[in-house]
């Protein structure tokens, strides 16, 4: 089972020395990636379903994701996740073929749809809008990185007669992970993901978790050129040596810890941080 990272910038990573050192610590430990959070913005005052203080730091996905992949050598990098229909599909397409490129094929890319409302009314984009143009942004995305002479015509994009170049390193493209743990998410994630990321997600939950995605297969079809679905849980805090094992048990073939959510929140420390990776590092024997 594979073993990454979520929060490479947020809460105390929220500038380069402390991003590079979380960065070439978790490499030098033996993780196997690193995962941004995204919230474009946040609500002020803080309100439910806000999940954070409106003043916790998230540096840009697409910004960080560069830098790690300039700062490191092996490991891979993974938006966990982006706000995929709050972005400009076309846009987007260009933006992270860019970071597999500038990586030499590391990327791994987590979306989903988000679920606070005054994020999407800032951004001015219909908040009942954001499930069907995920969808299709994925599909904009994909045509962009595989088409040799992309085309597409949607109820929110159209094109032809155009090219986005270079296309990824990866092929056919860098693996796609749909997060979520809704119905439309899970269908969504059988339909047009290489993966499932499921977040602050228990042993329980998550077991529960594939129980409704088995279901969710039974309802929409998956086209065979994606392969098995693979499945990527962050769990809601540290895990020692046999959770994980039941983790794997179940089927889960990546982690990707997290110290605890005031971590995200800006109440955790840089040191703290490091302390976790060593530790984890040796926990589960990851060098």
């Amino acid at each position: 089972m594979h073993i990454g990272y979520f929060g490479v910038n947020v809460g105390a990573f929220d500038n380069p020395d402390s991003i590079e050192r979380l960065a070439t610590t978790a490499e030098g430990a033996g993780f196997e990636s690193l995962w941004t959070g995204e919230h474009v913005i946040l609500i002020d005052p803080q309100e439910a379903p806000s999940p954070v203080p409106p003043h916790a730091p998230f540096v840009d996905t697409i910004a960080t994701l560069a830098f790690i992949a300039a700062k490191t050598e092996r490991i891979k990098i993974g938006s966990g996740i982006l706000l995929l229909p709050q972005r400009d599909p076309v846009v987007l397409a260009k933006e992270l073929a860019g970071i597999d490129v500038l990586s030499k094929g590391r990327l791994l890319f987590g979306l989903g749809v988000g679920y606070v409302e005054g994020e999407y009314d800032a951004l001015g984009i219909p908040f009942a809008e954001r499930g069907p143009r995920a969808t299709e942004h994925i599909e904009v995305i994909r045509t962009l990185w595989t088409q040799e002479k992309p085309a597409f015509e949607g109820r929110f994009t159209s094109f032809s007669g155009i090219q986005s170049r270079p296309l990824p390193v990866q092929k056919p493209h860098p693996p796609i992970h749909v997060g979520g743990m809704s119905p439309p998410a899970l269908r969504r994630a059988v339909a047009q993901g290489n993966g499932w990321y499921g977040f602050f997600q228990d042993v329980d939950g998550t077991a529960a978790m594939l129980r409704n995605l088995e279901e969710a297969g039974k309802r929409v079809e998956r086209p065979a050129e994606l392969g098995e679905l693979e499945i990527s849980v962050t769990p809601p805090g540290p895990v020692d040596a046999d959770t994980a094992r039941r983790f794997e048990d179940l089927g889960v073939d990546r982690l990707v810890l997290m110290r605890g959510f005031e971590d995200m929140a800006g109440a955790g420390s840089e040191d703290a941080v490091i302390r976790f990776l060593e530790d984890t590092a040796r926990e589960l024997s990851l060098a």
